[in-house]
């Protein structure tokens, strides 16, 4: 069987994971995120944070999306996204489904600026245009890149100032957290809401979306309930975060996953190959040539992510959670033979 770096969420979860869940199996609870474990869970996140947020489980990336983006915004409003973006690319029109526009901006790592929005607003004609009323990050980004503290307060104050609502997307926050110098506090403090995610960091799925912004917690569970996020089993996801918010496991995972892609980038870099982008998260995007590609495929699978010129494609390899360092020893082994 070939070994895949396609994903971050190809293994199930985490031993302490699938422990707890086999434990609490026969023990009763209520349904619908009102179980003994999503409170606790809930407690354990909300220590991390320093503000007056709400946390609410749902099921995946998508549904977080979505759930939040069509709670916040009025019919005429807009979101305001890099051209990479996960909202934009990756799921199938969930944002557009809802009623609202996604207003795509170039970038060449992924990240939005405030220079880069306000080129963006400056285009917009009132009323007879949408309205952009919210900003969509992702940390980390589609392209492997993270935000700084720096840059994060930089665009929540043009947020601000603007009258934008700021959301990020953390489907691999882990990741982006471990690479930077942001913090959860951190996070909470410059964004009016974002998700925490748990299926790519070693839960079988769920997010958790906190909601910083006092203006925007009343109802919002109507909406979930609307968008089918509330779980009846809602013990599920908040038993899981339970697991990663207690010993730090959450940022342990991340932590090794950007390990395993450095030791990943480090053995590709030492025989010669160059990169689309200086990732120091869990996705890196080495260019090879696509003979090289061609016999790498016999053994692993991976995505093409960008056709350089007729003879290099940058491929995007994800380590995860889970994944051995004897398995990338064993990558970089066979990518020094299908070079000879």
């Amino acid at each position: 069987m070939k070994y895949s770096f396609k994903n971050d969420y190809s293994e199930g979860a985490h031993p302490k994971i699938l422990e707890a869940i086999l434990q609490t199996n026969e023990v009763q609870q209520n349904g619908y995120g009102e179980d003994e474990y999503s409170m606790r869970a809930k407690k354990l996140i909300k220590e991390h944070l320093n503000a007056e947020a709400e946390v609410f489980f749902v099921s995946g990336g998508t549904q977080a999306n979505l759930t939040f983006i069509s709670a916040v915004l009025k019919p005429y409003q807009s979101v305001i996204s890099a051209e990479t973006g996960h909202i934009f690319h990756h799921e199938t029109g969930a944002i557009e489904a809802t009623g609202h526009k996604i207003e795509t901006i170039a970038t060449l790592d992924g990240k939005l600026t405030p220079a880069l929005i306000a080129m963006h607003l400056n285009k917009v004609e009132p009323v007879h245009m949408t309205m952009p009323a919210l900003v969509y990050i992702s940390n980390s980004t589609e392209l492997g890149t993270f935000y700084s503290k720096d840059e994060l307060v930089a665009l929540w104050e043009f947020c601000q100032q603007r009258n934008l609502w700021l959301f990020m997307d953390g489907a691999r926050l882990a990741s982006g957290l471990a690479a930077g110098d942001l913090t959860l506090a951190d996070v909470a403090k410059h964004t009016d809401a974002f998700y925490i995610g748990g299926t790519k960091n070693g839960a079988l799925l769920g997010e958790a979306i906190v909601i910083n912004n006092v203006l925007l917690h009343q109802d919002f569970v109507y909406n979930m309930k609307m968008r089918g996020a509330l779980l009846a089993k809602g013990r599920l996801l908040g038993l899981q975060f339970l697991v990663l918010f207690q010993n730090g496991l959450f940022f342990e995972l991340g932590h090794h996953a950007n390990k395993m892609a450095a030791q990943l980038s480090g053995g590709i870099k030492t025989l010669g190959y160059d990169f689309l982008t200086d990732s120091k998260t869990n996705q890196i995007f080495p260019v090879f040539p696509n003979t090289v590609i061609a016999k790498l495929r016999e053994q692993y699978e991976f995505y093409d992510w960008l056709k350089i010129n007729e003879e290099k494609t940058a491929v995007r390899l994800v380590t995860s959670w889970f994944t051995k360092l004897s398995v990338v020893n064993e990558f970089v082994d066979d990518l020094k033979l299908a070079g000879v």
